[in-house]
């Protein structure tokens, strides 16, 4: 006689989802709270009346704080965990958006937006390492592509929140920087429901709570297997910051490390955090046309992020960063060429912004997030991947501070730059990068340990 399995025998696949999704909000904050500077900025120079350098400063202010944030994340998460701490991360969020809707001076504004950056900084890293640590192997990939999905909507809706309040009147920056209040308020209430990592658990010696959670989400023999599987992991961690540096793990260290930079200063955050200034030397004739034709960055980068999660557990890791940095390493050369060109249409060149986009956000968007979630050790994951995560902030706030002088400098030929470091990327990926599509936490973490 047949019979139907329990909820406990499979798991719930729904539940699964709705845990990474919560935890996937603080993405979506992370996206928004990078992503409308871009809408901003215009209007913020000509209250401030900023130089190029004070330009920079204002975008590139968030950045200082993301890199404080994700250097500390590591360890707070680890003694703490991930649910609170991701729960603090929430209150930081709303503190940060209230405050950069009232400043008075550049300086406050600076202070605002330093503050979320700590935010953003604590997320980045903590938000795909949970996912990461309650999903099973076979869809982790695309779970924690959706912290990146997130990040995407949340870079498409600043563009959208942009242009509905570009024609509100001068203060009209303010109320782009406020409006983040709302989906933090709800991020912090959400996460008052989701359950802390498995993992984390197990590595405090709480098992049964752990197995709890596994079970919820993959079933009863599933999670036996797994836990068993976790624990066999832990008894051959030592947790010590310093083994990263020991055989095997040092070159998992930088691999991610790498990747992490290279992603970053290939150029994405120029057209991120400078769009509308692109397509404003790019023949766009007022800074409201542009800031709305900024939508079409958004959306690309949200389509090609839906096309990532569908394949990365497919496809693999590898296979979509070489597509994509070779895209962008094209379009880069292609937008050094014919950007400010009279000869060109202003939509082709629209176009080259949008290939670029796309081939990131197939390639590097989501999938340097996931590698860097995986690749370490469980018991010291969470200080390894700050090391990641702090060099991507760093490297974001290189690109974003120094861009407004090396257009005004170089003009279009600083693409040529990001073209040249998209193209070391790509060979990077092809000679170093090893796939773990399909591996376990533990498995990836064998691999590494045996030189493999």
């Amino acid at each position: 006689m047949n019979t139907v399995p329990s909820r406990e025998d499979r798991g719930s696949v729904a539940y699964l989802f709705a845990v990474s999704g919560v935890a996937a909000v603080g993405g979506l904050l992370f996206g928004f709270d990078t992503a409308i500077i871009a809408g901003a900025i215009e209007f913020v120079r000509a209250e401030f009346n900023l130089t190029p350098l004070g330009e920079g400063f204002a975008v590139s202010s968030i950045l200082v704080g993301c890199m404080i944030g994700a250097g500390v994340a590591g360890t707070i998460s680890d003694r703490l965990g991930r649910k609170k701490v991701l729960i603090a991360t929430a209150m930081l969020y709303v503190v940060s958006a209230v405050l950069a809707g009232v400043p008075r001076s550049l300086y406050e504004l600076v202070a605002a937006r330093f503050l979320g950056g700590l935010a953003v900084g604590v997320s980045s890293m903590v938000s795909p390492m949970y996912i990461a640590e309650i999903a099973p192997a076979r869809i982790r990939g695309a779970l924690v592509t959706l912290n990146q999905m997130a990040i995407v909507t949340g870079i498409l809706l600043a563009n959208v929140v942009s242009g509905l309040l570009v024609g509100v009147g001068p203060d009209n920056w303010r109320w782009m920087f406020a409006s983040a209040a709302l989906p933090s308020l709800a991020l912090l209430v959400a996460l008052l429901y989701v359950p802390e990592s498995p993992r984390w658990l197990a590595k405090q010696g709480l098992l049964d709570p752990a197995l709890a959670i596994l079970t919820k989400v993959g079933g009863r023999d599933s999670a036996a297997a797994e836990l068993q599987e976790i624990r066999a992991a832990l008894t051959q961690e030592s947790g010590r910051f310093r083994d990263l540096f020991g055989p095997g793990l040092r070159v998992a260290l930088a691999t991610a490390v790498v990747l992490a930079i290279l992603g970053q200063i290939s150029g994405i955050n120029t057209v991120i955090y400078y769009a509308p200034k692109i397509f404003l030397r790019a023949g766009f004739a007022e800074t409201a046309s542009a800031t709305w034709a900024n939508v079409l960055v958004g959306t690309t980068n949200f389509v090609a992020t839906i096309i990532s999660l569908l394949t990365i557990d497919y496809m693999g890791r590898k296979p979509l960063l070489l597509f994509g940095t070779a895209g962008m390493a094209a379009s880069m050369v292609l937008a050094g060429t014919c950007l400010t060109s009279d000869g060109v249409p202003t939509a082709a060149k629209v176009a080259i912004v949008l290939t670029y986009i796309a081939c990131f956000g197939v390639g590097v968007g989501g999938v340097v997030w996931v590698v860097i979630a995986e690749i370490f050790p469980t018991k010291i994951r969470g200080r390894a991947a700050s090391v990641a995560t702090v060099s991507v902030w760093a490297a974001c706030f290189v690109v974003a501070q120094t861009f407004p002088y090396l257009l005004e400098r170089f003009g279009e030929r600083v693409f040529f730059l990001y073209g040249i470091l998209s193209a070391a990327m790509f060979l990077f990926v092809l000679l170093v990068l090893t796939e773990t599509r399909g591996k376990s936490l533990e498995e990836i973490e064998k691999g590494w340990l045996s030189g493999r």
